[in-house]
């Protein structure tokens, strides 16, 4: 058994950080691994195969650091990558490691949010493509209305340090009103994409009252600490030392720590860790 074994988190690149924060927040004691996939970020347009390929190639690095567990922060990925590694990849090669992702944790509780049971979806391009969310929250919803929204410009005004200048505003603008001109009666906005929490002060500006702006940090966080305690196998496999690593496929961690530290809310000191 390795020495350490830490929950690993993995995006392709920078948004999963608020997630994590969510996480190390609420179960401050265990050991943690991050993984941004940076050299080949963006995911969000590129194919299922393609993101199902880097995915699981990430994972895998994350299981040899040593990770039993390891948290698709990525809404991309959950979307595009997570079932099949679950159903056939970990079956055939990791057959005791388990990998969960974002969508599900947010799908089980987002219809408690609604009082109107009309819900807007922002994310990316893949993810509203993958059409996740509109089967998961009609599986547990199925009263609810979904409405969805790709917002492509988002993530890189976001990761270029945009995110809070003026000129974010009118791409701000053009997706919120593409999605409430799709219903009247949406009075919750679901933000399916980690980078999307920085954008939510803009968010919240341009948006009429009594519609509120839902995060996935913390309910991915609390569905964890759920996971943990109906699993007392896993849980008692990670190891509690208070850690927190961080490792960038991109070989210029300067920058990687600059953006991540935006992100994750304190300094970050990040290892380029190279593909295969």
């Amino acid at each position: 058994m390795p020495e350490k074994q830490p929950i690993g988190i993995f995006d392709s690149g920078y948004g999963g950080l608020t997630v994590f924060r969510s996480i190390a927040d609420l179960l401050p004691g265990y050991d943690y691994v991050y993984l941004g996939d940076n050299a080949r970020a963006p995911y969000g347009n590129r194919s299922f195969n393609t993101i199902h390929q880097y995915t699981w190639e990430c994972v895998q690095m994350l299981f040899g650091m040593g990770c039993p567990l390891v948290i698709l922060a990525c809404n991309t990925s959950s979307a595009k990558a997570l079932r099949t590694i679950q159903q056939r990849d970990l079956l055939n090669e990791e057959p005791w490691k388990r990998v969960l992702g974002v969508i599900r944790p947010t799908a089980e509780v987002i219809g408690n949010y609604s009082g109107t049971k009309e819900i807007g979806v922002l994310g990316t391009k893949g993810t509203v493509q993958s059409g996740s969310y509109l089967i998961e929250i009609n599986n547990f919803f199925p009263g609810v209305k979904v409405y969805q929204q790709a917002c492509p410009l988002w993530v890189p005004l976001v990761e270029n340090g945009e995110y809070d200048k003026p000129g974010a505003d009118y791409f701000v603008g053009k997706y919120l009103d593409q999605i409430l001109a799709q219903s009247g009666k949406i009075d919750t906005l679901l933000l399916a994409c980690t980078h999307y929490p920085l954008l939510a002060d803009k968010i919240k500006a341009h948006l009429p009252a009594g519609i509120r702006v839902v995060s996935q940090g913390g309910i991915v966080a609390e569905s964890l600490k759920d996971y943990l305690e109906r699993h007392p196998e896993m849980e008692q496999r990670i190891t509690r030392n208070a850690g927190r690593r961080f490792y960038t496929t991109s070989d210029d961690t300067t920058d990687f720590d600059q953006h991540a530290s935006m992100f994750f809310g304190e300094p970050v000191n990040s290892e380029f860790i190279p593909l295969k």
